[in-house]
């Protein structure tokens, strides 16, 4: 038996590869499925089970086109009401994958077709179980994805989930594997580990949904307690993968389209595309097309613009750096963005040759920031998380979190210079180019974030522990 965890990590999120006896098993696969067919050749195995433990919401997974391309059997669990073929497996339904068996757990809460795989070995052991977004390292999935109006609402998951919990998944042995859907960073559950693999056993121990003295209205109660509330295109992704979506070598396809630079401005005047560029933020802030939104490639790219982009049908054009027009593509398609209509051919470079007119976004350093703070009142605002500012911030800041930065807008001056700052500088850039779009110009990034902040000795408030913040 071979059980490899596939974890991508700008998603926090962990697909799975299980083989016995040149079978092999895909437990929530990402969208693109070449490297899972690619893997299973190296083995000489063939593709026997896709197994999902929900319908996911914050991304699109790879399970229809995967099973078009092997032949692979889809499995759900109870409630689960897909419209392409697939096995709705009932609670306790086991299947064979070469010497080893998965059991279907139905573990209804994060959402009511919710399915634990329970993995026994070949000797009949419990040995793993892929608990979705049911368990998760250091928390649970959050109850409030799957309400139905006038039928279900977040408290009546949450007592679901602790049944689940309590039931099917806590009675297990101590030494048994935990592989979760997610990890850290994943707008599914609250406070996750960073660490992707544990023991149950670890878990019931670290765990504070899993507190064996813990009632069914305590659990409900801090379980739903501090939801925020969840990206808007999360209802979106939930739709593709029950109703199914467009082959990925499609998307790439229209995706990869090279445009000059009069043909990318077209394109975005003719479709009303957002321009969207994925450079550096250092290389974005020296110049940019005007009104494009900046989320960079190297940060957690794909939330984010399923976060603020949110439509998933919207037109997109992209700003590439060289080379990085497929992954970007590839990126968007993970949530559910299918609609981008090319690139611009040599990218900004080329813009600026061809005598375009171009934006820029003002920067200060820490350093000069400190000369500016003297002189009197001067509005800096913080874009990071309220439980970032909660915990430190610059005396000086107000906090307008990037997630529900268009709820802000009227906090910023229409005239006057203002400040803008994160952690380390790429969610400001994001805010900037946000602001810059809706006509604000009058704003100045702080380079570093707050990071650089803290190490020049600006003021700052007293620390909280993020964890009582």
């Amino acid at each position: 038996m071979k059980v490899e965890q596939i974890y991508t990590g700008c998603l926090a999120q962990g697909a799975y590869y299980i083989e016995s006896k040149g079978d092999v098993a895909i437990v929530d696969p990402l969208r693109e499925v070449k490297p899972y067919i690619e893997r299973a050749r190296q083995d000489n195995a063939r593709i026997k089970y896709i197994f999902e433990t929900h319908f996911h919401a914050d991304f699109v997974s790879g399970h229809v086109t995967l099973a078009k391309e092997t032949g692979a059997s889809i499995i759900y669990g109870p409630n689960a009401n897909p419209a392409f073929d697939a096995t709705i497996a009932e609670d306790g339904r086991e299947f064979k994958l070469g010497d080893v068996t998965f059991i279907a757990l139905h573990t209804p809460g994060h959402t009511m077709e919710s399915t634990t795989f329970l993995l026994r070995d070949e000797n009949g052991k419990d040995h793993a179980i892929f608990s979705g977004d049911t368990l998760f390292l250091g928390d649970v999935g959050r109850p409030d994805l799957a309400q139905k109006m006038g039928v279900l609402t977040e408290k009546d998951l949450a007592g679901f989930l602790y049944d689940s919990l309590r039931e099917k998944i806590m009675p297990l042995a101590d030494d048994v594997i935990v592989y979760p859907a997610h990890g850290a960073g994943s707008a599914c559950g609250k406070n996750m580990m960073k660490e992707t693999v544990d023991t149950l056993g670890n878990q019931k121990n670290v765990n504070y949904a899993l507190r064996a003295d813990m009632t069914k209205d305590e659990f409900i109660e801090e379980v739903t307690e501090g939801l925020l509330p969840p990206p808007q295109y999360f209802p979106l992704n939930v739709q593709m993968n029950k109703e199914g979506y467009d082959d990925i070598d499609n998307v790439l396809e229209r995706g990869t389209r090279a445009l000059s630079p009069e043909a990318f401005e077209a394109a975005a005047n003719e479709t009303g595309a957002v321009v969207l560029d994925v450079r550096n933020e250092k290389d974005f802030a020296r110049g940019h097309v005007p009104r494009s939104i900046f989320i960079g490639l190297n940060g957690d790219f794909a939330p984010w613009v399923g976060a603020l982009i949110a439509d998933v049908k919207q037109p997109i054009l992209l700003v590439t750096p060289e080379g990085t027009e497929e992954e970007a593509v590839t990126r968007l398609s993970r949530v559910g963005f299918d609609n981008t209509l090319g690139y611009l051919e040599g990218g900004f470079p080329a813009w600026k040759k061809a005598s375009r007119e171009y934006d820029t976004v003002g920067q200060i350093s820490p350093d000069e920031l400190r000369e500016v703070l003297k002189t009197g009142n001067v509005p800096v605002f913080d874009v990071r998380k309220e439980s970032e500012y909660v915990s430190e911030h610059l005396l000086q800041a107000i906090n307008t979190p990037l997630s529900y930065l268009n709820e802000h807008l009227a906090k910023f001056p229409g005239k006057k210079p203002f400040f803008v700052h994160c952690a380390g500088g790429y969610r400001s850039m994001i805010a900037s180019s946000i602001l810059k779009s809706r006509g604000i110009h009058n704003l100045i990034d702080i380079t570093g974030g707050f990071d650089a902040i803290k190490e020049a000795k600006l003021p700052v408030s007293e620390y909280v522990c993020p964890s009582t913040a």
